[in-house]
């Protein structure tokens, strides 16, 4: 046990547990199975359905029955995201936890706090013996991270819940009461291929700062695969090159950390293109100073001279126009909450087979008709180009409910315990919440969470002391709402 010095009532022991267990996106099984063994161990009613969604129902305790029910949810799968020199298999191993300070991270990988640390405080909360509470109905959903695609499905006939704490957030102190819409959108342009004989090289950029494409937005973090189409642009100009693949990107909602080209250059022309390479290296890399600080662009070349199945022109022209020309990043503030992101999109994942490319997005906007305005203009990019468009994982919008009765009491426990006004704010980050209070049209419904830093990076790390202090407000939610 690396967390047992830190453990607090229970939750970085099981927090342990869980980060033991492989969760990738769509690599539910070992842990919603996890789950629904500890619900059956410690007695609760329980319940798997088909997406694995696991519910874990408490009854109250004496004397409480007639308290309205409170949900407690989270999601089991994290993004899986490592850094390139980092050998780690998402689907077999669990991860290498460490702590320095006051934070918990994994060792070149993702720690998966998101959302991790929800299915430990609940389990936490689930096996408090001293605990005086309502019935409890907590909610493990799978697939959130690519689409919420459990969330889609869940059955919320078993449940009652009047109340719901969303524990989903990333910043201590902060009632999130609403956030955007959302869906995946992927561009699919096929390749034309001849055979070509040169010397290939091999440019990387690495060191970007990447993050939620949600919560990071407003950030001014380049977007690797938008940085490799300028580097191949402005490469163009100056030296002929064939390209024979390109990619960059892990997840649809992360930032682009690192990018890809392979490209074929004629012997003559090596020496130019190193050059050229390293004189914009130089340019972006003072250009994005501030922003991309541990922005590297590298190069590297084979010796010897091979025959490669290389982009014919026509088709390498197709693909720079959609690196070139596509939306991305912010597309439209909030003319209701100053500061809002109300629209954007993100291209997370770029990749290239033999036949064809995919290029695929988050897209998220907080008005409905805008997510389809940038939708549509994804698919005529696209279709012009003579490819084809593809959209799921479509998600409601979780719309502010302007008399909820659980953020006063949220506020007024966050003045006892802190003595300080909680901020209550709307976020552009996409969240379960919608589509469960469609679900549930009467649910009362907040999202909270510890201070986690560069989540969706491999930087990514929790605040121990963060998570006790949260973990100690929804124990004070609780009693609260006891008292109602």
């Amino acid at each position: 046990m690396v967390l047992d010095k830190i453990d607090y009532k229970k939750v970085f022991s099981y927090f342990e547990e869980i980060s033991n267990i492989p969760r990738g996106s769509k690599n539910n099984r070992e842990i919603s199975d996890f789950l629904l063994a500890f619900g059956k161990e410690n007695g609760l009613e329980c319940y798997q359905d088909e997406a694995l969604n696991v519910i874990l129902i408490k009854e109250a305790t004496p004397g409480l029955e007639n308290v309205p029910a409170i949900m407690i949810q989270g999601h089991m799968d994290m993004v899986c995201e490592k850094e390139s020199e980092t050998e780690h298999d998402f689907f077999k191993e669990g991860l290498e936890l460490a702590v320095e300070g006051d934070y918990v991270y994994a060792k070149g990988t993702t720690l998966g706090g998101d959302d991790g640390i929800a299915l430990a405080m609940a389990m936490s909360i689930l096996t408090d013996k001293e605990l005086a509470h309502p019935r409890l109905e907590a909610v493990f959903t799978t697939d959130e991270e690519i689409g919420m695609d459990g969330a889609a499905v869940l059955d919320t006939s078993k449940l009652r819940s009047k109340y719901l704490i969303n524990i989903d957030s990333e910043v201590e102190g902060i009632l999130t009461v609403g956030c955007a819409g959302g869906m995946t959108s992927t561009l699919t342009l096929p390749l034309e291929r001849s055979s070509a004989s040169g010397v290939r090289a091999k440019i990387s950029i690495k060191g970007l700062q990447g993050g939620h494409s949600g919560i990071e937005v407003t950030k001014n973090r380049t977007n690797g695969n938008m940085l490799l189409g300028r580097l191949l642009s402005t490469l163009k100009k100056k030296v002929d090159f064939q390209v024979i693949t390109l990619w960059g990107g892990l997840k649809d909602n992360a930032i682009p950390r690192e990018s890809f080209g392979e490209l074929l250059l004629d012997s003559a022309n090596v020496e130019v293109f190193k050059a050229a390479v390293k004189e914009l290296a130089a340019v972006y890399g003072k250009e994005l100073a501030s922003s991309e600080p541990m922005l590297a662009i590298e190069l590297e070349l084979d010796k010897d001279v091979k025959e490669y199945p290389v982009l014919t022109k026509n088709t390498f022209d197709k693909v720079l126009a959609i690196l070139l020309f596509t939306p991305n990043g912010i597309q439209a503030m909030s003319s209701d909450i100053d500061g809002l992101v109300e629209s954007s999109l993100n291209l997370g994942i770029f990749k290239m087979g033999d036949d064809e490319a995919v290029f695929s997005y988050s897209v998220r906007s907080s008005k409905s008709a805008y997510k389809d305005f940038m939708s549509d203009k994804l698919e005529i990019l696209v279709t012009m180009l003579g490819g084809t468009y593809n959209v799921h994982g479509v998600y409601p919008a979780w719309e502010l409910m302007r008399e909820s009765k659980l953020t006063e009491i949220c506020k007024k426990v966050y003045r006892e315990q802190y003595g300080e006004e909680m901020v209550v704010e709307v976020i552009h980050a996409g969240l379960e919440c919608g589509i469960l209070s469609s679900k549930m049209k009467e649910l009362d419904i907040v999202s909270i969470g510890p201070n986690m830093l560069d989540i969706h990076t491999p930087s990514e790390r929790m605040s121990i002391s963060s998570v006790k202090r949260v973990y100690d407000y929804v124990l004070g939610v609780i009693a609260e709402i006891n008292r109602q």
